[in-house]
């Protein structure tokens, strides 16, 4: 096969295609208004995934990105998943729009996490015509992990965005209480025979030289190597090894001001962090995190720290998640040498439910700390009749060798409720004063929170422009101290109105209620103070977005009223000018 997007070949003529594609917005059930078509082919080597976008006006197709891991809602594009172990939760996504721009992400959990970091070995080629739009996707066995098997049955599924028309078409699954990553809804995808197992090894080695060169010192001689060794143990087991670790390539942070008294979370960007990072996700939710990888090789003031080497574990067997990750870090200023160690297990279990255990470990000279923990996940797609429930909790011990407490707990339960019309969640987190995740991330110490969500969002059929109302009745995050039982913060929303057109217009109207007990005095900013003392106040807001698959489009957002004892007002405005040359 040529990849060259023109899908030509006397193969792709004679190979099975799925064309029954279905409507989930904005008709759900209905036939698609565009005729989709899919096949697939391979080799020893590679999986190959032709697809014909017919269109009828193919010059108003919307398609303006190009770089890797483009923002793909507001463009034409073309979404196809797989479930290499069938096991209904986890799968690799690709996506591509008529300019062959790629996306790829692992799944996990059915759709609950998305790691978008991961970028995968394989290519795609797109070619626009007077009937539409066409790709031609090459993905190497190597890229995937797979088991062997006699006869493998993998999970897949496909969908499409006619961004125009603001319509979605899926292969499976296109129900509106679904979407693609829901791998639990996915066909089948049958007859792979005589693949033989991939061995890969990807060695990356790195090599820095220079001299440097100052008034008095004079010139000196400067270098540094190191290197990554992956290797692919067998289909689904991958060994990675890192010595020197480099992350001279590493993008910058993103600015964030802080008008809060608690932490800020940035997200790991290094990319040996990234591929694996899914497997250490643990029941605790995102404000308690036993493991967070940016506590390794990183100082309080982000300032490196050599990695002197490590080694991470990853993959699955049968029903079981394996991850695990040792790293030796060297001695930098004040901070001594330190170990840090971390391993997940996670077990499936009925349909789509697991449970699991976690250990990290941080040890220094004469010192440790350590966390461990359980949790578990019961979901499932068919509550109350066709609807999805999830409920679940965790529970985590810190231990810290020369802390006057030396242990300390973490707990959190939760339900969630995602559907269509109705959406609902209720949450209860607390950690301990003595909870002490070194190696984790605390957005803030000594807590219980209580979070309730409550969204109502009909379709009505009444009203011919509306595609669906965004109502709000209460969404709250209620914060006491642990110890006393006191108020810490509350922060509550009321939307009386919000909707969606079927243009594409969203709009949204809030009423924020918010508290915070201060009981020492907060610099909120360099040189201003405010006072300890419990505050009340209230806020309103108001969000415009025109669709963004036009040409000229835009936003709006206000926000304004009373904060602690001043008031603050927030404005934004947004417009976009699309250039459409590329798909003409």
């Amino acid at each position: 096969i040529k990849l060259d997007g023109e899908l030509s070949e006397s193969v792709w003529r004679k190979a099975a295609r799925v064309a029954n594609f279905t409507q989930r917005e904005l008709n759900e059930g209905k036939p698609a208004t565009e005729k989709t078509e899919v096949a697939i082919l391979y080799d020893t080597e590679n999986l190959y995934i032709g697809v014909w976008c017919f269109d009828t006006e193919p010059d108003k197709l919307i398609a303006e990105k190009m770089k890797r891991d483009f923002s793909y809602d507001t463009e034409d594009n073309f979404k196809f998943i797989i479930d290499t172990y069938n096991d209904k939760r986890n799968g690799y996504l690709f996506i591509t729009n008529p300019n062959g721009a790629r996306f790829d992400a692992l799944v996990k959990d059915n759709g609950k996490s998305v790691n978008s970091a991961w970028d995968g070995v394989w290519n795609v080629k797109t070619k626009i015509t007077d009937k539409g739009w066409f790709a031609e996707f090459e993905i190497p066995f190597s890229t995937l992990k797979f088991s062997t098997k006699n006869n493998p049955v993998w999970g897949i599924n496909f969908e499409r965005n006619i961004r125009r028309k603001r319509e979605q078409v899926l292969w499976q699954g296109w129900s509106r209480n679904y979407d693609i990553l829901q791998v639990s809804r996915a066909g089948k995808l049958v007859g792979i025979k005589g693949v033989s197992e991939v061995s890969l090894v990807e060695i990356k080695p790195y090599g820095i030289a220079g001299v440097e060169k100052g008034d008095e010192s004079g010139s000196n001689f400067t270098s540094n190597f190191g290197g990554d060794i992956n290797y692919l143990i067998t289909p689904t087991m991958k060994l990675n090894l890192s010595i020197n670790t480099d992350f001279a390539q590493v993008e910058s942070d993103q600015q964030q001001v802080n008008l809060t008294r608690f932490s800020l979370f940035y997200p790991e960007k290094r990319e040996f962090f990234l591929e694996g990072k899914d497997y250490f996700n643990f029941g605790l939710g995102y404000s308690i995190r036993p493991f967070y990888s940016r506590r390794i090789g990183l100082a309080q003031d982000r300032s490196k720290i050599p990695i002197i080497a490590g080694a991470r574990l990853l993959g699955k067997i049968g029903n079981t998640t394996l991850g695990g990750m040792s790293i030796q870090t060297a001695k930098h200023d004040s901070t001594p040498s330190t170990n840090y160690t971390v391993l997940r297990w996670k077990q499936d279990v009925f349909q789509q439910s697991s449970i699991g255990l976690i250990g990290v470990g941080k040890i220094e000279q004469g010192r440790q700390n350590a966390v461990y923990g359980a949790d578990f996940l019961y979901s499932t797609p068919s509550a109350f009749g066709d609807n999805n429930l999830s409920v679940g909790g965790a529970i985590a011990q810190s231990f810290t060798s020369d802390a006057k407490n030396k242990t300390g707990l973490a707990h959190r339960l939760f339900i969630y409720y995602p559907n269509d019309l109705i959406d609902f969640s209720a949450i209860w987190d607390r950690s301990s004063a003595n909870f002490n995740p070194e190696t984790g991330f605390l957005r803030r110490t000594n807590y219980q929170m209580f979070n309730a969500d409550f969204r109502i969002k009909p379709r009505p059929k009444f009203l011919p422009w509306i595609q669906k109302f965004l109502f709000k009745p209460f969404d709250f995050n209620y914060y006491i101290n642990d110890q006393t039982h006191t108020l810490e913060s509350l922060w509550s929303e009321f939307r009386p109105l919000g909707f969606i057109t079927k243009s594409g217009e969203r709009f949204e109207a809030n009423i924020q209620r918010r508290a915070e007990n201060l009981t020492e005095d907060f610099e909120i900013h360099n040189g201003v103070i405010i006072p300890k003392g419990e505050y009340w106040f209230t806020r309103y807001e108001l969000q415009f977005e025109s669709f963004q698959g036009r040409a000229i489009s835009g936003s709006v957002f206000s926000q304004w009223g009373n904060f602690y004892n001043g008031k603050s007002a927030e404005w934004a405005i947004e417009s976009i000018f699309q250039d459409r040359k590329s798909v003409v």
